[in-house]
């Protein structure tokens, strides 16, 4: 068994960092939808603007806003207005076919990676 890339939207940038709410990362529910990641499923972030790299877990943010939200301690790591990655994972006993986007600015769908 290995761990396997299952998800990923590309390129988003994070549209708000609230330090005051209780953990996580809020993404529009279409994006979610379009990638196959779940309410509650732990994600690796990565900011390809500073670097920093953590994980956290989904919450679904309103369909068609475009909002991609770092939440409690991780908005002190990724700040409003960074380029990030959100990477799903899957244990599986075999290569699978992952399910990637690219998003433009707006966190709107650009077209299959």
């Amino acid at each position: 068994m290995r761990w396997v890339l299952r998800s990923k939207i590309h390129k988003a940038t994070v549209t708000d960092a609230n330090v005051a709410y209780v953990g996580s990362i809020t993404i529009d529910e279409e994006l979610i939808e379009r990638v196959g990641l779940w309410p509650g499923e732990k994600v690796l972030v990565v900011s390809n603007t500073s670097g920093a790299r953590l994980e956290t877990y989904v919450i679904a943010g309103e369909r068609g806003s475009g909002v991609i939200n770092m939440n409690g301690a991780a908005a002190h790591l990724i700040k409003r207005g960074e380029e990030i990655i959100i990477i799903g994972f899957e244990l599986a006993d075999r290569p699978i076919e992952a399910r990637q986007i690219l998003v433009d600015t707006d966190n709107r769908f650009v077209r299959e990676l």
